[in-house]
């Protein structure tokens, strides 16, 4: 099991701009075929739900579709037209001694084949450049479900975790109360202890039913993104290795993100788009050449013959060319927009670069700090179960007053809480970080998968299996 969670560090690195994340889906089928019927839905469970029904994802793939239609448009303008016509009209000629009439009718039909438009050729990079920018802002936006399911899956976990240490710690509290009224009436202990008792069994009774709602919300979340309903998830077990990030260097996270980030990688197709412009803008000044050819047939006189009861035919090729000369300073006024959107493009994609190098070397230093955490934590609750029941050794001897026992207590449960915390923050904070490198897949939560159980009891689960039973 070990392996396969550090394994998840070494992978390695893979263009994502060559293979998208609906591909790696399909490149491990059996990664999201967890049944959705069961009890408790898995991680994996959630996520396929979440690919078909997330709302803003499903948008997301809309838009882009709609986008890709571009490129057909802007190629239609370098293909060539044609278009036919039919007129008919009944003319009436009067003179001083008699009139006649006639029906004049032509059909005409025109095929252009443009030659050289710059303008058009432009237009197709830049909307090329354009829809490839949208794909990456897609391939963001799925990458993104993947974090963001795995974000509310886990603080689900976390809200779980709390109530149960919540009712642990109402129970303990509860049971002290207990002690120090039938202390009262022996007489070994005074009043005071039994208020101090009772207003912290009612404090944890509240945190209690704050952290059941918490519960709620978490779930409501989750039902957000699958449009289904949870009442219960696995939980996850503490068996899941807590491991540094491999490579161990900020600066290799750092040079991955650079080249592989989804959101960089789009601001850099946006740059291209606006480089193409300002080209497309200034092939406004060239001039144009098409290819034109003509069919005509009518009577002669409505085509400018001389007796009308003649049918002839006409045929034509030309060359037009067309060269612009003055526009009222339109065309310059355009390439001086599309300059300043080129310059605006360029301090965009300089400060999401910089962004995305702080957010990497921040969440390596943070995926650190929680490893860090999840020790020292783990081993505060064995130092805190010690003071808990020194201190109750120390009151009964009368060494020790009952709020430090009350205390004690207290720092048990916000211990047990804070290491929780810390679990679920290197679980995601990791996740983040393959996010912001680029690098993060359905694989990473087949391995996360791997570690979570139907069996969980959340009312022991909230400790660890070394440390069981409530003080």
């Amino acid at each position: 099991m070990q392996g396969e969670w550090s394994s998840a560090w070494k992978a390695p690195i893979v263009r994502v701009e060559i293979i998208a994340l609906s591909v790696l889906v399909a490149m491990f089928p059996s990664l999201l075929r967890a049944d959705v019927n069961a009890d408790r839905a898995s991680l994996l469970a959630v996520y396929e739900e979440a690919l078909m029904n997330d709302a803003q994802l499903l948008a997301a793939r809309h838009h882009y579709e709609s986008l890709k239609e571009k490129i057909p448009q802007a190629r239609a303008g370098l293909l060539p037209t044609l278009n036919s016509s039919v007129r008919s009209a009944a003319v009436t000629q009067e003179g001083a001694s008699s009139s006649r009439s006639r029906n004049d009718s032509i059909f005409q039909a025109n095929l252009i084949q443009p030659l050289f438009r710059a303008d058009r050729w432009f237009q197709l990079d830049v909307t090329q450049a354009s829809v490839t920018k949208d794909q990456f802002e897609l391939l963001a936006k799925e990458q993104l479900l993947i974090l963001t399911v795995a974000q509310a899956y886990f603080e689900t976990l976390r809200a779980l975790d709390r109530v149960a240490a919540s009712k642990a710690e109402e129970t303990a509290l509860q049971r002290q109360q207990q002690q120090a009224q039938a202390r009262l009436a022996s007489g070994a202990a005074n009043i005071t202890d039994v208020l101090d008792a009772k207003a912290a069994y009612d404090n944890a009774s509240a945190n209690r039913k704050l952290a059941e709602r918490q519960v709620d919300d978490a779930y409501g979340h989750l039902s957000r993104l699958t449009n289904k309903h949870y009442s219960t998830i696995e939980g996850i077990e503490h068996q899941l290795p807590i491991l540094a990030p491999e490579p161990e260097e900020a600066d290799a996270w750092v040079n991955q993100a650079v080249q592989q980030n989804l959101t960089l990688q789009a601001s850099h197709f946006s740059l291209v788009a606006a480089e193409h412009t300002v080209l497309q803008r200034k092939a406004g000044f060239a001039p144009t050449l098409d290819a034109v050819v003509s069919y005509r047939k009518g009577n002669s006189e409505a085509m400018g013959g001389a007796n009308y009861r003649d049918n002839i035919t006409q045929r034509s090729i030309a060359l037009e060319l067309n060269i612009p000369l003055y526009s009222g300073g339109m065309v310059r006024s355009q390439v001086r927009e599309a300059t300043q959107q080129l310059a605006q493009s360029q301090y965009e994609k300089e400060d999401r670069l910089r962004e995305t190098v702080l957010a990497t070397r921040n969440l390596h230093r943070t995926v650190n700090s929680d490893i860090e955490q999840v020790t020292a934590r783990r081993q505060t609750i064995q130092s805190s179960r010690a003071s808990v029941q020194a201190n109750k050794v120390g009151w009964q001897m009368g060494s020790r007053n009952f709020s430090d026992v009350l205390n004690a207590q207290r720092q048990l449960y916000n211990v047990v809480r804070e290491y929780n915390n810390a679990r679920y923050d290197y679980i995601i904070n990791t996740l983040k970080l393959k996010q912001v490198a680029g690098v993060l897949s359905p694989a990473d939560l087949h391995s996360l998968n791997a570690y979570l159980s139907k069996d969980y009891d959340f009312e022991k689960g909230f400790l660890p299996p070394d440390l069981p039973g409530q003080t």
